[in-house]
C-alpha cells in the first residue's frame, strides 16, 4: 500500500472526498451523543464491543492502512493502540483478545476522542495533497468499514442495554412509534428464473466478496412482497414452534435446547399474556405489523418450514432486488427523529422492504464466487477468511446507512447469531405455489 501515481484532482473533487470523509466520521460521534460516560466501555458479550472500542478501532484503521502507508516515517499516535485496537488482522501484528475489550478502561473516552481528532486532521492534510489510486481505494474501504462499525455500534449498544435490568432507552420513542397497524396482506411476485448475472460490476465501490460478476441459473420462484411480521412469527411461537423439532435443522434444534430459546431475542410475555419487545427506545408493546427481528437463521428457516415455504437463496434475492429502487427505512431516517426500529411495510408496492428495516437471512452459505480473489496484503483478511460456517444476509437494516447498501452487498453471520437487526422474507418454488 505504498503511494503510486498521484491523482489529478480538481479542488472541488478533493473537497468532495474530504467532505465525505468528515460526514462518515462525524456520524460515529453523532451516534454516541445519547450515551452517558458509563455506557462507553462496557462489553455485554464476546460478540459485541464497547462503544469506545468502535470509535478507536475505526480510527486505528485509517491510521494503519492510510496514514502509515502514505508516509513510511509516520509515528503512531500511541505505541500501544495498534495492539489494543487491531481487530483480526494477522498481518498487522498481535492484538488484545476480543472477549476482553470491556476491560480496556484506558484510554479514557476523552483520550479516544482526541485520537480521532488527531487522525482526522492528518487525513485531511493527506487528502488536500491528493491521493494515489491505491490509497484512494484504501480510503474508500475505510469509509465503508466505519459505516459497518456504526451499525455494530448501535446493535452492540442495544444488546448492552437489554442486559440492564433498568432497560434504558437509547433514545425516546417518537410520537408516531405506532404498534396498532394491521400488516399488509402478503402478495407474491413471480420471477421466471433462467440465466441471470449476479455480483458487482462497474467502477463504483463494492467489497471484494461481491465479485466477480458471474452467471447463475435460477429456477422459477416466488418472493413474498414484504418481510415476515411479529404477528406472523407470534403465531409460530403460539403453535409450539420452539417445541417441535420437525421444523428445525439438527444443529438449530440443539441450540434451542441448549440456550432455552422460546421466542425471538428481546421478546417477553408479560403477566397479562401480551408480548413486549425491548427496543432502542426501551421496552414497548410488540407491534404485530412490524417485521420480526433479532432472529437467527435457524429460527428463520424453522418458521419457513412451518409456513410451508422456504428462505430465498441469495441469488434469488439479488435478482429480485435489482428490480426495485434502493429505498427503505435506514439509520438516516432514525437520526432525523424517526424510529430506530423496523417499521411495517407500507403495502403500496408489490415488492417492499428489500432494503432497510432488517437484514434478510437467505438460504445461501457464505462462500466465494467463481474466480474470487481477495484484496492483496492485510486488507485481504477483511472478508475472505470468514468464508466458513456463515450464512448470507442481504438488504441492510434500520441501523445501516443508506449510502452503504446496494443489491450486491453480502453480509454474513453464523446461523445462531441474532443480536443483529436480522429478519427474513419467504420464498416459494413456482411448482409449489
Amino acid at each position: 500500500m505504498t503511494a503510486t501515481r498521484p491523482l489529478t484532482e480538481t479542488p472541488s473533487a478533493t473537497t468532495t472526498l474530504l467532505d465525505r470523509y468528515r460526514a462518515v466520521r462525524s456520524l460515529s460521534t453523532t451516534l454516541c451523543e445519547p450515551l452517558e460516560i458509563e455506557d462507553f466501555g462496557v462489553q455485554s458479550m464476546p460478540d459485541c464491543s464497547p462503544a469506545k472500542w468502535h470509535l478507536a478501532h475505526t480510527t486505528w484503521f485509517f491510521e494503519t492502512f492510510l496514514l502509515a502507508a502514505a508516509n513510511p516515517d509516520h509515528q503512531p499516535f500511541h505505541p500501544a493502540y495498534g495492539y489494543l485496537f487491531n481487530s483480526y488482522y494477522e498481518a498487522v501484528g498481535e492484538r488484545h483478545a476480543r472477549p476482553r475489550r470491556g476491560l480496556i478502561t484506558r484510554p479514557t473516552v476523552a483520550e479516544t476522542y482526541a485520537y480521532r481528532e488527531a487522525v482526522d486532521a492528518a487525513v485531511a492534510g493527506l487528502l488536500e495533497g491528493g491521493l494515489s489510486t491505491e490509497l484512494r481505494d484504501v480510503l474508500e474501504v475505510g469509509l465503508h468499514h466505519e459505516q459497518q462499525h456504526q451499525e455494530l455500534l448501535l446493535t452492540d449498544l442495544k444488546h448492552l442495554f437489554s442486559c440492564n435490568p433498568l432497560e434504558p432507552a437509547y433514545r425516546p420513542a417518537p410520537r408516531d412509534a405506532g404498534g396498532d397497524e394491521r400488516p399488509a396482506a402478503v402478495e407474491w411476485t413471480t420471477f421466471d428464473g433462467g440465466l441471470v448475472e449476479i455480483g458487482h460490476g462497474g467502477d463504483d465501490f463494492a467489497f471484494d466478496n461481491e465479485t466477480p460478476r458471474h452467471r447463475v441459473h435460477l429456477q422459477p420462484f416466488q418472493l413474498a412482497g414484504r418481510l415476515v411480521t411479529n404477528g406472523e412469527f407470534a403465531a409460530f411461537v403460539e403453535d409450539g414452534g420452539y417445541e417441535r423439532p420437525e421444523f428445525w435443522l439438527s444443529e438449530g434444534w440443539g441450540v434451542v435446547l441448549r440456550e432455552g430459546w422460546t421466542a425471538p431475542l428481546n421478546w417477553r410475555r408479560e403477566s397479562s399474556g401480551e408480548w413486549t419487545e425491548f427496543t432502542l427506545h426501551g421496552r414497548l408493546p410488540l407491534a404485530p405489523a412490524a417485521p420480526v427481528c433479532h432472529v437467527g437463521h435457524f429460527e428463520a428457516d424453522a418458521y419457513a418450514r412451518w409456513a410451508d415455504a422456504r428462505l430465498p437463496t441469495e441469488f434469488e434475492w439479488e435478482h429480485a432486488a435489482g428490480t426495485v429502487e434502493t429505498t427503505g427505512h435506514f439509520v438516516d431516517d432514525a437520526l432525523a427523529g424517526g424510529l430506530v426500529h423496523p417499521r411495517p411495510a407500507p403495502g403500496l408496492q408489490p415488492l417492499e422492504q428489500m432494503f432497510g428495516d432488517t437484514w434478510e437471512w437467505t438460504a445461501s452459505p457464505y462462500v466465494a464466487y467463481p474466480g474470487y480473489r481477495p484484496l492483496p496484503g492485510a486488507l485481504g483478511e477483511y472478508n475472505g477468511k470468514f468464508m466458513s460456517n456463515q450464512m448470507v444476509l442481504r438488504g441492510g437494516s434500520v441501523a445501516t446507512s443508506r449510502s452503504h447498501v446496494r443489491s450486491t452487498y453480502r453480509n454474513f453471520f453464523p446461523s445462531h447469531a441474532r443480536w443483529q437487526f436480522s429478519g427474513f422474507r419467504l420464498a416459494r418454488d413456482v411448482d409449489n405455489a
